[in-house]
């Protein structure tokens, strides 16, 4: 009796696509297609076997179980990388199991053309089908593509099929234990079945069952190996994880022997609190907050004269808003992440009409500084008046704009808050909320500290003038963000609402001193700076992230050619609004050494740009637990793929691509 499980391959494939003359055998009829439609000399392009089989039979995986062959293909006319097998489904026929494809399958490798005439290329290519019997069978394939830029091609969407069925890189380490314990450490994972599909025959039984058990910090499989693991050799193969609404999810993995019954090698919640907070608290050194931190060091030189129950409120709403923000924040990312959708850290910046409303809130903020206008205290009295409002939105400033400079201590945390049970992921966005606020929360702990800052004076006045220069400086680097998100069009608006910004502060300002009634003037002035913003959103234009020298857009189709040609890739995503990856691409990408190696390399460098919306790359970015940019991932010529840290330097390129 037949019982089939896992993944089925859904394969769409276009009409009308390149594709050769098809070849029909007894029981298959194959054919050769291409993902583009023309080729570029010495560019990989990817082409793919096609097989459409008779209902009820089967061909096989690279591994494929206990008895069968896989498929091989021979190619002449080009240089071709190996096959990229998708997913296979799990065959069953007591007491034998196949590791198997029905009804339709493709099977894509990567070509590289070498003349500039196009691409001819002859395939030979080979297969076992079986029933109840098995008829090996073979067919010659011949393809023609003319010489032209090898964009993508009628039958791109096939080729995208097939990518969403082939199992990607676990994001999670992986260790199996002597005795046959594969563990995962996904913290949070709670599939309600699992299969481990080997890479090589003769490791496990792969006819015994397979019992899955899971707790707060994995997954774990027993299997059953055919001879007790030597405790040196990795156990590489596919795991098939299958949740409570029927989806599954694929990943290739490579288990280190040893220590897979412990544990304690994923992280525990307390030390992801730790990191948490210690993120939080980096992020008062990020240049992203440092402008609005000007606010909070007006406030605090003014704390010197004031009562300890003064300073004891001002400290604790400014830590109250900071905490109730990034547990807004925490909970609408959870909320979305259980829903299905893409939460994320720094989300709000991908739209350029809360970018632009962010620049002119900044400016808005500088012209205050330099006395345009007075909001919450006087002149005349500057030392008076700590407003717990104004503390209070202060935090909830820092926390918003805090987002385009992503510690690197918070990439580990906020990873943590998407495989973590809700409470305890919201446990993470506190922890970070303390983190950030816990300078000032000091303050409410011991308000007699602030008895040690200068006392007020007249070089106050000065202070808060020179603290406008980073407020001004922030709404400028906005509006360079919402030129690359909303291009000319967009910063045209953004121009304009500034200007009407200024003209309602002088007018409020005039109101304030009694000069003039403006105060209706200056509301409507403000109003219409507003919807000027709000236009920024219908902007069409959007140039994002500039591609280094050498780079190419990332796509997965690009990763997965580069992958089959056996080329050394590194995937960079990116955004705009985040100043740590315009600091890497300065610092870090950019030098020529660097470029130098990617070109003697033959290093495929894939950028991606998140500056405004992009489900392909939020899809990527959540395959490795990650919620924002950056994100740098190198895949070696042969072997899993490497995060590297957030911050990067010359010297860690340069060592990956040696190493």
């Amino acid at each position: 009796m037949k019982r089939l499980l896992a993944l089925g391959l859904l394969l769409p494939f276009a009409a009308h696509a390149v594709e050769s003359a098809p070849v029909v055998t007894g029981h298959a009829r194959a054919t050769l297609v291409s993902e583009a439609d023309s080729a570029a000399p010495g560019k990989p392009l990817r082409l793919a076997l096609k097989l459409d089989m008779q209902k009820g039979w089967h061909s096989y995986w690279s591994n494929p179980g206990d008895a069968g062959a896989p498929t091989t293909i021979d190619i002449t006319g080009a240089t071709a990388g190996p096959i990229v097998f998708p997913t296979p489904q799990l065959l069953v026929e007591d007491p034998f199991v196949s590791f198997a494809y029905t009804g339709s399958v493709l099977l894509p490798f990567s070509v590289t053309p070498a003349a500039a005439a196009g691409l001819h290329v002859q395939a030979h290519a080979s297969w076992l089908i079986c029933e109840r019997v098995c008829v090996p069978e073979e067919a010659t394939l011949t393809l023609d593509l003319p010489a032209g830029s090898g964009a993508p091609g009628a039958d791109a969407a096939s080729f995208t099929a097939v990518d969403a069925a082939t199992p990607r890189p676990s994001p999670f380490q992986a260790h199996v234990s002597n005795d046959g314990l594969l563990r995962l450490d996904a913290p949070g994972a709670a599939p309600v079945s699992a299969y481990f599909f080997p890479a090589e025959a003769g490791v496990i039984d792969q006819a015994a069952p397979q019992k899955l058990s899971h707790d707060a910090q994995g997954v774990s499989l027993k299997l059953k190996p055919l001879k007790p693991f030597d405790g040196k050799t990795p156990l590489a193969g596919v795991l098939t994880l299958t949740d409570q609404d029927g989806r599954m999810e694929a990943l290739s993995l490579t288990a280190q022997p040893g220590a897979a019954a412990a544990s304690a090698v994923a992280p525990g919640l307390a030390r992801v609190l730790v990191l948490a907070f210690l993120g939080g608290l980096i992020l008062n050194l990020m240049p992203c907050v440092l402008p609005v931190l000007a606010i909070k060091a007006l406030a605090i030189a003014r704390l010197s004269g004031a009562k300890q129950a003064h300073v004891r409120a001002d400290a604790a709403w400014y830590t109250l808003g900071v905490v109730a923000s990034f547990a807004a924040i925490g909970g609408i990312t959870l909320a979305v992440s259980a829903a299905g959708g893409a939460g994320g850290w720094g989300v709000q910046f991908q739209s350029a009409g809360f970018t632009a409303a962010m620049a002119l809130l900044m400016l808005a903020v500088a012209l205050n500084f330099f006395g345009l206008f007075e909001i919450g205290a006087s002149a005349a009295g500057i030392g008076q008046g700590l407003a717990a409002r104004g503390s209070f939105f202060t935090g909830a400033l820092a926390v918003v704009v805090a987002t385009p400079c992503t510690a690197p201590f918070m990439a580990t945390a906020l990873a943590a808050t998407l495989v973590l049970p809700p409470v305890q992921g919201m446990a993470v966005f506190l922890a970070l909320g303390f983190g950030l606020a816990s300078p000032y929360a000091l303050l409410a702990a011991a308000p007699g500290m602030a008895k040690l800052l200068p006392r007020p004076g007249a070089w106050m006045d000065i202070f808060r003038r020179v603290l406008g220069l980073p407020m001004l400086g922030a709404a400028g680097w906005l509006g360079w963000v919402v030129l690359q998100q909303a291009g000319n069009t967009g910063l045209a608006a953004l121009v304009a609402g500034a200007g009407f910004v200024t003209l309602a502060g002088w007018l409020y300002g005039r109101s304030q001193r009694a000069e003039s009634s403006a105060m209706p003037a200056a509301g409507a002035l403000a109003g219409v700076a507003g919807v000027l913003a709000a236009l920024v959103l219908a902007a069409p234009e959007h140039t994002g992230v500039k591609l280094v020298a050498g780079s190419q857009p990332f796509s997965e189709a690009r990763l997965q050619a580069a992958r089959a040609a056996g080329q050394p890739a590194l995937v960079d995503l990116s955004a705009a609004w985040c100043i740590t990856c315009l600091v890497n691409e300065r610092v870090a990408l950019s030098p020529d050494a660097v470029q130098k190696a990617f070109t003697q390399k033959h290093v495929a460098y894939l950028v991606g740009d998140w500056t405004r919306r992009d489900p392909a790359i939020t899809a990527y970015l959540k395959q490795f637990g990650r919620t924002g940019v950056p994100l740098y991932v190198y895949y070696p010529p042969h072997g899993e793929p490497q995060v590297l840290p957030q911050i990067l330097t010359p010297g860690e390129i340069l060592g990956r691509l040696n190493g």
